[in-house]
């Protein structure tokens, strides 16, 4: 965190400070995990459903935390120097504390923020913004999947004063999460990438989804730009949403960028894309500005899957908007062998020449499908294609419907083999059973480890094995095993 004296940190809080001196400047890392503490770190002690982080502020103490922030007076160990300051509520106070560091750090110059939301894609799509950015200056974005009201606000707080480029992921279980986000981020581009069934349970519906990944664009002032999948019906009615610029990409015609010739193999995705001119501060400053062409370029992406393209192209707006040219962001691009950990992962080093793709931390019908897509797209003659999936959590009254759906698509796109695992999932396979004329192609398995016995005994050499599921159904360890990496 940049270097703010305790009186600065209280009043951005609204809160007391009971204990150290007001001119005392406090510079760690900021943190609401105890464990995480070290010499000189600010600790949040949250109320959460499971446990009450007060209950942690003297084990913070002791690991050296320069202040601890409580929603009570919380006793402190004999001898620890560790300031303390109250508040009325923990989750406020962090997310007034991250506003107050994003707002001192852009009124210094330089800092362009980007928010990403989308019913899937956004860790991918933030990954490959921070591939881009970070070449061109000191870019923060958080680690793994750190995009609710606590992890997003943990990761704004993580810039200094050098920072250029602030990435931040921006996901939502209901109605006004992404509000709350985009209020503390204030950000110059606010993407959104798709509106789809994920969490649709939670949010009470595709409308409602719609409704809570809008909040993105709808409160961003006319200086900032509303970066819009022109492809997803829902995203472009954002269009009249918000006050913002509004840049679309997509295949469409009327894509400001627009992707064409995507191709995906064993080897990755294809595309190219075609973006318009961006004109320099000169060009705005002169009427009409310069006759400028539009700039295109070939993107070869080592991830698997054409959706993929999506997410990249995304990415490569956001960069090319800041002053990015297309071809320097295809080029980093071009170097990430993976988009993130279980996600559409390669994974060769199984035995006798099996391959596996990981893609078992999220899943929702619309990345499922994707998922089976690519599969049935990289299998090379001669070898078997095994589809191993898990339940897709969190989808509600949609949720024997689409896992119907997924089942029936397997046997559309010519899945060899399916293995279905846990009573969640139950639907994927009587679907696949009634669509085709199988004879034992899909097995129902309840449990993870019996399904790994299983395919152990099931799996032959030249296979391809895509394993997908939600985290919660457990199977990214499973996908590791298949393909030979230690767990």
């Amino acid at each position: 965190m940049i270097a703010l004296s305790l009186a600065e940190i209280a009043a951005a809080v609204d809160g007391e400070l009971v204990r150290g001196a007001a001119d005392t400047v406090v510079d760690g890392s900021v943190e609401t995990d105890s464990r995480l503490v070290t010499a000189g770190s600010v600790f949040f002690a949250l109320l959460g459903e499971e446990t009450d982080g007060h209950r942690f502020v003297p084990s913070a103490a002791e690991s050296g935390a320069a202040l601890v922030i409580t929603e009570h007076e919380a006793e402190l160990p004999d001898g620890t120097a560790t300031a303390q300051i109250v508040v009325a509520d923990g989750y406020a106070a962090l997310a007034a504390l991250a506003h107050e560091v994003v707002a001192r750090v852009r009124a210094g110059g330089g800092l362009e923020v980007v928010g990403i939301t989308g019913s899937n894609g956004k860790t991918s799509t933030k990954n490959m913004l921070r591939t881009i950015l970070q070449q061109h200056g000191e870019t923060v974005a958080p680690e793994g999947s750190f995009n609710n009201h606590v992890g997003a606000p943990i990761s704004m707080l993580r810039i200094t004063h050098d920072t250029r480029y602030l990435v931040v992921e921006m996901g939502a279980s209901g109605i006004g999460h992404i509000a709350k986000l985009v209020r503390i981020a204030e950000p110059d581009v606010g993407v959104v990438l798709k509106v789809g069934l994920a969490h649709a349970g939670e949010f009470g519906g595709i409308e409602a989804t719609q409704r809570a990944k809008s909040e993105m664009v709808t409160d961003l002032p006319a200086s900032a730009t509303a970066l819009l999948n022109v492809d997803d019906d829902r995203v472009a009615a954002m269009r009249g949403l918000t006050a913002a610029r509004v840049v679309g990409f997509g295949t469409s015609d009327d894509a400001d960028y627009r992707l064409s010739g995507v191709s995906t193999d064993r080897d990755g995705t294809r595309f190219t894309l075609t973006a318009p001119p961006v004109r320099s501060e000169t060009d705005q400053q002169q009427p009409g500005g310069s006759a400028q062409v539009p700039e295109t370029v070939d993107v070869r992406l080592a991830i698997l899957g054409e959706h993929h393209a999506m997410n990249a192209t995304a990415a490569l707006a956001v960069a090319h908007r800041w002053g990015v040219p297309l071809a320097d962001g295809a080029a980093a691009l071009a170097s990430m062998t993976r988009a993130e950990r279980w996600r559409m992962e390669l994974l060769q080093g199984g035995p006798d020449g099996v391959t596996v793709i990981n893609d078992a931390y999220n899943a929702s019908p619309d990345s499922t499908a994707a998922a089976l897509r690519t599969l049935a797209q990289v299998v090379r003659p001669g070898e078997r294609t095994i589809a191993v999936l898990g339940e897709m959590a969190e989808l509600g009254e949609y949720s024997v419907e689409e896992h119907d759906r997924i089942g029936r698509l397997v046997v559309r796109l010519g899945i060899g083999q399916l293995v279905v695992v846990g009573r969640g999932a139950m639907p994927i396979h009587q679907a696949a059973t009634l669509e085709g004329s199988w004879d034992g192609e899909s097995v129902f398995i309840e449990d993870v480890d019996d399904a790994v016995h299983t395919l152990q005994e099931m799996v032959r050499p030249g296979d391809v094995v895509l394993v997908k599921s939600s985290k919660s159904a457990g199977l990214r360890f499973l996908g590791d095993r298949l393909g030979g990496v230690s767990v």
